[in-house]
């Protein structure tokens, strides 16, 4: 066991456990007062899409939405508009309901009487049913997913690390699904493939030290809650360089994805990053200390039984 002084990762678990357990707390009650902003991919409405050619500005294009919605032509709520494009000549604008093609031509051509320019469009329906469907199919796939990989690591190791892992990815998936909620960032179905891609790379930092200490388990002899700690601390410690240096550089990845990548990828970039910090955080200071508990429990009831 190591003899530098060092920091102490499973006394201090109730810390972290407060912190995570405050953060999603809040991100669930803003669910349930607020709701999701939810994209047009979950929810029924249009996006409409123009490049009209010359640099757009925003006051500009909602300008034009309030003279369509005063005028009656467009009896739609519609979102903040994004304008995105190489020379920011594209402007993207999501409606709560499915417009009508007629709608969609006097919007084109509001635009193009505005910038005197031609107008090309391009345009995303999804009806309620589809929405609805894509929605309980995105929770279908998360809870697939978290299900095998639970079966996997039961396999693998044993029930006590599945539990653990089970929890600390859950944790990382609700803590990118809390974000967003407290924050008021779109969801769409990018946002699906990033909380999907983040159970992967969550479940792949905690396995590394959860192989360590199930290495050291072999050759420690556990006797005490002590020596419990310790061997968790070790384990952590021994996979720490590696484990940060994996997340750094999928985290510089995904950050460079966000600043340099165009608007519709910067939200799935957004909710990598965030998920990818939760993993790393998760790992170390989370699920090794769910582990210890569920572990210190089996060994105080090995006790008993030993000195009975």
């Amino acid at each position: 066991m190591g003899s530098k002084p060092r920091f102490d990762f499973v006394k201090n678990r109730n810390k972290f456990f407060i912190v995570s357990v405050a953060l999603l707390v809040i991100g669930l009650a803003v669910m349930l007062f607020s709701g999701m902003n939810f994209g047009v991919d979950f929810k029924a409405g249009t996006n409409i899409d123009l490049v009209v050619g010359k640099q757009l500005d925003k006051a500009k294009v909602e300008e034009i939405l309030h003279t369509l919605t005063s005028s009656g032509d467009l009896k739609s709520n519609f979102a903040d508009p994004t304008i995105g494009g190489n020379n920011s000549d594209r402007v993207s604008i999501r409606f709560d309901d499915v417009l009508t093609d007629d709608t969609v031509n006097k919007i084109q051509k509001a635009f193009a009487t505005a910038y005197s320019a031609e107008v090309s469009k391009e345009i995303n329906t999804v009806d309620p049913q589809l929405a609805k469907e894509l929605l309980l199919k995105a929770v279908y796939a998360v809870a697939i997913s978290s299900v095998l990989i639970c079966l996997y690591v039961s396999i693998r190791f044993e029930w006590r690390f599945a539990i653990a892992a089970i929890i600390a990815i859950l944790h990382d998936a609700f803590m990118v699904i809390a974000m967003f909620a407290i924050f008021r960032f779109e969801v769409n179905l990018p946002f699906l493939a990033a909380v999907l891609t983040t159970i992967g790379y969550s479940i792949n930092d905690k396995i590394v030290i959860f192989d360590r200490i199930r290495e050291n388990l072999r050759f420690a002899k556990l006797k005490t809650d002590e020596d419990l700690i310790a061997l968790v601390n070790d384990s952590i410690w021994q996979t720490m360089a590696r484990n940060i240096n994996t997340v750094l550089v999928v985290l510089i990845a995904a950050g460079s994805l966000y600043i340099f990548g165009s608007e519709s990828i910067k939200l799935f970039a957004l909710a990598k990053l965030i998920g990818l910090t939760s993993g790393a955080y998760s790992s170390i200071f989370i699920a090794c200390a769910l582990w210890y508990l569920l572990k210190r429990k089996s060994l105080r009831s090995s006790k008993k039984k030993a000195a009975a």
